[in-house]
C-alpha cells in the first residue's frame, strides 16, 4: 500500500516547498534518535517523505501514480528513496544536499551536529518584573534599576588577555576557531565541524590571563538600566529592551523583559481609554444641583452639578482620560452616587413629607 507523504509530513497536497521545509525542519527536530524522546522509524518516515515531496520530478510522479520511478532509489510502491542509510552509505560527505537545500542541520539535529554549540552564541534573556503606580501608567514614567547580569570585562574589552601582546593564536585550532570531530549515529560516522571550546571560536587565546576576568572576557557586575514605560501601558504587559540581556563571547547579548504591574487606584479606573472615577454627592445636590471640588489625575478641577442629576449618571470630561498619542487622550468619566441620609431630623421629615404631598 502506497504511503501517504502529506499526512506523514502534516501538511496539505497543494503545500509550496517552503511549507514542506517548514514540516520537515519541525518534525526531524522531533523525532532525531539521538534526541530524548526520539523516534528512528519515525526520522526514517520523515525523511523518505521529503526526499520525495521536495524534487519536482518525484513528486509529480508520486502525485500522478503514487510511486516514483526517477533513479536515485527503489522503485517499489512507497516510492522509498531512504534506504539502510539515508545519506548515500558513504557518511557525511555522501549526503544528498540537494534534497535538504537551505537547511541548517545544525537547527535540525540540536547536539549531534554541533547545534549546542551553535545556539550557546547568544547570551542569557533577563526577565524581571517592575511595579509603578495607577497615574504612572496613565502618563508614562523612565525608571533606572539595578540589574546583576554577565557582560564583557571592561579591563580587557573581553579578550581574556593581561595585554594586547598576551593576545595568542590557540593551538587547538590553530586560529580557525572550530575544530573537526568524528561523532557516530545510527546512520554512520560523521565528520563535522564544530566550535573550538578552547577559544569559543575566537581563535585566539589569552597567554597571560586578565587580572579582572581570570582570562574569562566576561564578568559579573551590577549595571544601571533606564526604562522608558510608555503612557497608557496595561497591568500585565511586557517591554523587552533588545541587547540589554547578558553577554557571551562571540555572539550576541540576550535580551531584557520587563513585566510591568500596575497597582490599583481606590479612586480611579480605566476602561479602554477613558478613567472612571465616583463622586458622591448629597440628595439635595441631585436635585437642585451644585458645585465640587474633585481630585483627577491632572489636578483639582470644579465640577458643576445639573439640577435633578439621576444615580449612575455619567458627567464627561474631555482629554483628561489615558494618552491614545502625542496629541489625543481620553475622557474622565465621573460616576454620581447619590448619598442617602440615614437620619433625618424632625424638622427635615417634615420637610420631606410635604414634598411627598406635593408628588416629589
Amino acid at each position: 500500500m502506497s504511503k501517504n507523504y502529506y499526512e506523514i509530513l502534516g501538511i496539505d497536497k497543494k503545500a509550496n516547498k517552503e511549507e514542506i521545509k517548514k514540516a520537515f525542519r519541525k518534525l526531524a527536530h522531533k523525532y532525531h534518535p539521538d534526541k530524548k524522546g526520539g523516534d528512528e522509524e519515525k526520522f526514517k518516515e520523515i525523511n523518505e517523505a521529503y526526499g520525495i515531496l521536495s524534487d519536482d520530478k518525484k513528486r509529480a510522479e508520486y502525485d500522478t501514480y503514487g510511486r516514483v520511478f526517477s533513479t536515485g532509489g527503489p522503485q517499489d510502491n512507497t516510492g522509498s528513496g531512504f534506504g539502510a542509510n539515508p545519506f548515500g552509505g558513504q557518511g557525511f560527505d555522501g549526503f544528498n544536499a540537494g534534497d535538504f537545500e537551505g537547511f541548517d542541520l545544525g537547527e535540525i539535529f540540536g547536539d549531534f551536529f554541533g547545534g549546542g554549540q551553535r545556539s550557546s552564541r547568544r547570551g542569557r534573556d533577563i526577565s524581571i518584573d517592575v511595579e509603578i503606580t495607577f497615574k504612572e501608567s496613565v502618563f508614562g514614567i523612565q525608571r533606572r534599576i539595578l540589574i546583576n547580569k554577565t557582560t564583557l570585562c571592561e579591563k580587557c574589552k573581553g579578550s581574556g588577555a593581561k595585554s594586547e601582546s598576551d593576545i595568542i593564536t590557540c593551538s587547538d585550532c590553530n586560529g580557525q576557531g572550530r575544530i573537526r570531530e568524528v561523532k557516530k549515529s545510527f546512520i554512520g560516522t560523521f565528520s563535522v565541524n564544530s566550535v573550538c571550546s578552547r577559544c569559543q571560536g575566537k581563535g585566539k587565546i589569552p597567554k597571560n590571563k586578565c587580572s579582572s576576568c581570570g582570562g574569562v572576557g566576561l564578568v559579573k557586575k551590577e549595571q544601571e538600566i533606564a526604562i522608558n514605560i510608555p503612557a497608557g501601558i496595561e497591568n500585565g504587559e511586557m517591554i523587552r529592551l533588545g541587547g540589554e540581556g547578558e553577554v557571551t563571547l562571540g555572539g550576541t547579548a540576550g535580551d531584557l523583559y520587563v513585566k510591568i504591574h500596575v497597582k490599583k487606584d481606590p479612586r480611579f479606573r480605566k476602561e479602554g481609554n477613558d478613567i472612571v472615577t465616583d463622586l458622591n454627592i448629597k440628595l439635595t445636590d441631585a436635585l437642585l444641583g451644585g458645585e465640587y471640588n474633585l481630585e483627577t489625575l491632572d489636578g483639582n478641577i470644579k465640577i458643576k452639578i445639573p439640577e435633578n442629576a439621576s444615580f449612575g449618571e455619567i458627567l464627561r470630561i474631555k482629554e483628561k482620560g489615558v494618552h491614545i498619542d502625542k496629541n489625543r487622550r481620553g475622557n474622565l468619566l465621573i460616576k454620581i452616587n447619590i448619598e442617602l441620609p440615614k437620619k433625618l431630623s424632625r424638622e427635615a421629615r417634615k420637610k420631606i413629607e410635604d414634598l411627598r404631598k406635593e408628588g416629589i
